[in-house]
């Protein structure tokens, strides 16, 4: 990775808050990381030309949260400047990793926070922090784990399980689709409480007892990369966070506890499960056989020229995919849903 820079993309974003026109995720600091890690770094100084006229100026923190007072300012979005105050000054004072793994648990069960760009964002800054650590790199980490504070939003609460299917495409396969899909994200993440199936299917984590929660987890992810080439057609972009959402919890698995590592899977899984109950269409297409698939390179070189976000996201999640399948279904798909999340 050409470390100079992703830092000095890093550092460019910095006076930008993690929001704009309203409740818009900031997906710079994302695509930044996956375009400098797949070989882009040509492009990314001009792909912030693009795209940072859009961003809003940081939020100012209003009252410092003392660290024994956490728990009543969390969600709440107006005390985001604040939330960024703080793991300024917690990363400051502590290593980044030590950071992590105390809120990490904090914060896991509001996975669902904008829409779950927090964990998502999170994610990417681990996996740079994972290659090299840096000033940057950590502030930026910290500026993630503040969106995620300061966003936190709980799904319905799952129930015990066991769920009916171990492989997890049948497991998504039976996730039922909430009844009114017309509105936005926050919306039809409330209709999952009134889904008598929802507690059951939250609950139970596809995959085998005795299999390790990383394995389950990367099950997962590769199950929602396929998934998307055979539903996303109704909302590409939305669907995109079924992958990249889970992807961003493997992502940091890693170097948390292992004693974390069940809990972050059950999180992981339930927003997966969220966002098909929410996204899913009525029918499928076809899914891409792979034929003339092309390469993980190829694939990223397209994500990186339509200049989308969500299209190099989601591109980035694929070839990581691809990596541990082979399956050059994999990279069909991909190559498939780009164009459409572009176009969304």
């Amino acid at each position: 990775m050409h470390d100079s820079i992703l830092d000095e993309a890093y550092e460019r974003l910095r006076p930008s808050g993690p929001e704009w026109e309203g409740w818009l995720s900031n997906h710079a600091p994302m695509a930044a990381e996956a375009l400098v890690r797949h070989g882009h770094s040509d492009r990314l100084h001009r792909w912030l030309d693009s795209y940072v006229d859009r961003l809003e100026e940081r939020p100012r923190g209003r009252w410092p949260i003392p660290p024994e007072q956490w728990r009543e300012p969390l969600g709440d979005p107006l005390r985001t400047g604040d939330w960024l105050d703080f793991f300024g000054r917690e990363s400051a004072e502590q290593p980044w990793h030590d950071v992590l793994v105390r809120w990490w648990p904090r914060l896991l069960p509001g996975i669902a926070a904008g829409a779950t760009h927090g964990v998502i964002r999170v994610g990417h800054a681990v996996r740079a922090l994972r290659e090299r650590e840096t000033g940057p790199r950590t502030a930026e980490l910290a500026d993630a784990l503040g969106y995620w504070a300061a966003r936190w939003q709980p799904l319905a609460p799952p129930g015990a399980g066991p769920y009916r299917g171990a492989d997890p495409r049948a497991a998504l396969d039976a996730v039922p689709r909430i009844p009114d899909q017309r509105f936005g994200i926050r919306a039809r993440l409330a209709q999952l409480a009134n889904l008598p199936q929802w507690p059951d299917v939250a609950g139970g984590v596809p995959g085998r007892e005795d299999q390790d929660a990383l394995d389950r987890l990367t099950a997962i992810v590769d199950a929602a990369v396929v998934r998307h080439g055979a539903y996303g057609y109704a909302s590409p972009i939305m669907m995109v966070h079924a992958a990249t959402a889970p992807n961003a919890v493997l992502r940091v698995l890693p170097v948390l506890p292992r004693s974390l590592w069940r809990l972050s899977l059950a999180a992981a899984w339930a927003a997966t499960a969220a966002i098909t109950a929410a996204y899913t269409p009525a029918a499928g297409r076809p899914v891409p056989d792979g034929a003339g698939a092309g390469d993980p390179e190829e694939v990223v070189r397209m994500a990186a020229e339509t200049g989308d976000e969500h299209a190099i996201k989601f591109a980035d999640t694929a070839v990581d995919s691809f990596h541990r399948t082979g399956d050059p279904a994999v990279l069909a798909i991909a190559a498939h849903s780009v164009p459409l999340i572009a176009e969304d």
